[in-house]
């Protein structure tokens, strides 16, 4: 089977020739810049080191890398058309996009808006940069939203990665002619998490309850203006992927953030609607990342088309592999699960790794229906040793 063929299998839930393997396919089965340059010279491998999300400081994963590990699966990114160089938190080298701009604030880093107040901050000591000084914090009304509709507008694009509809083709067409692994096109457009984002997390939980036509118009618009880039989107890249990525952090460690009930009442129509828009218009799997426990939820995703997830927080509640493989392996593909980075990967041993993602594996491959990646991003104090660990247990 070539890779492309391997992972087509696994979401048909048909047993492939071998597990498939993905590392950095998506934003959250990667590794950041710091164990990533560290993982590479543990391999004696060179290159270019690129963080292409900055939030979370995660690293594009070269070819000499997914070819070392065997990784079956690659992205499709929006990126900045050119780099410049900068330093990581460890004092390694990386780059990031030309027109990003960080600048020293409070001990750490920022990035500031044109009224020169931070959009997202990195604190002094810290590994990721945060969300700030929420744009709608204020609204109070649907009109307040309009007169922000800017800030939906651009929403999970941010002007930095300045590529092009046409550049986004041209990327997409080679990579799907110059390699057989899987294309996986990184959408994101998030509903929920973009109300947490733009109006607070407190605010938006609040209006989900008791401010419901505010969150109704909120979300509702940002969808409308989604829908216009999918349509744009698809029609670029749709011929040359073959998954497609979406996001919305529905989980909690103990359960979903909001009811189900909620979740149905509030939350599922724009979901459903957006998702449905994209399969109708790509006729591609849909793959949905969803942090901790959606247990709960997964019986509404399957219905409006979700076909897999990741990064199946094993150490969630309700969310061992056993239980969901049993539950819902007929319906959904599980893109990840296959290491535990709360407590195992970045604590372990080496042996210790082997065994987690030797029980991960019994559990979860049975039948197709499994992509092997760890539990979200490999983080920046995972030592190389502990990360080749794992994918050499899959040998």
């Amino acid at each position: 089977m070539t890779s492309r063929e391997r992972i087509a299998a696994a979401l048909r839930h048909e047993q492939p020739d071998r597990v498939p393997v993905d590392l950095g396919a998506s934003e959250s089965s990667g590794i950041m810049g710091v164990a990533y340059n560290r993982l590479k010279e543990h391999l004696g491998l060179g290159g270019r080191t690129q963080i292409y999300d900055l939030s979370q400081m995660i690293a594009k994963v070269e070819e000499p890398v997914l070819d070392l590990i065997g990784a079956d699966a690659m992205p499709l990114l929006i990126e900045p058309r050119r780099w410049k160089s900068w330093t990581l938190q460890d004092g390694s080298p990386c780059e990031i996009a030309e027109g990003l701009e960080i600048t020293e604030y409070e001990g750490g880093w920022a990035t500031l808006r044109d009224d020169g107040t931070p959009a997202a901050r990195c604190p002094a000591g810290g590994w990721y940069f945060d969300p700030v000084n929420p744009p709608l914090a204020n609204a109070e009304r649907p009109s307040d939203i309009e007169a922000g509709i800017e800030h939906l507008e651009r929403f999970d694009w941010p002007a930095y990665n300045d590529e092009s509809y046409d550049d986004l083709a041209a990327k997409a067409r080679c990579l799907h002619e110059e390699t057989d692994r899987c294309i996986v096109a990184n959408l994101w457009v998030h509903v929920f998490a973009a109300g947490q984002i733009l109006r607070g997390f407190e605010n938006f939980m609040v209006d989900l309850a008791g401010n419901k036509p505010l969150a109704h118009h909120l979300m509702g618009r940002l969808v409308d203006c989604y829908a216009r880039r999918v349509e744009h989107y698809v029609e670029a890249v749709g011929e040359h992927v073959d998954v497609i990525q979406v996001n919305d952090d529905l989980g909690a460690q103990t359960g979903p953030q909001l009811s189900p009930a909620l979740y149905r009442e509030m939350v599922k129509p724009y979901h459903a609607r957006l998702w449905g828009l994209i399969k109708q218009l790509s006729g591609k799997p849909l793959l949905l990342h969803s942090c901790g426990s959606i247990h709960a939820l997964l019986p509404d995703l399957i219905e409006i088309g979700v076909d897999a997830i990741n990064p199946v927080q094993v150490s969630a509640a309700n969310m061992d592999g056993a239980l969901l493989k049993r539950e819902f392996g007929r319906d959904l593909t599980f893109w990840g699960g296959g290491c535990d980075t709360q407590r195992v990967l970045g604590r372990g041993t080496p042996e210790q790794i082997r065994d987690e993602v030797r029980l991960r594996v019994a559990q979860l491959a049975e039948d197709g229906g499994f992509v092997f990646c760890q539990v979200h991003n490999i983080q920046h104090d995972v030592p190389p040793e502990n990360i080749m660990a794992m994918y050499e247990a899959l040998a």
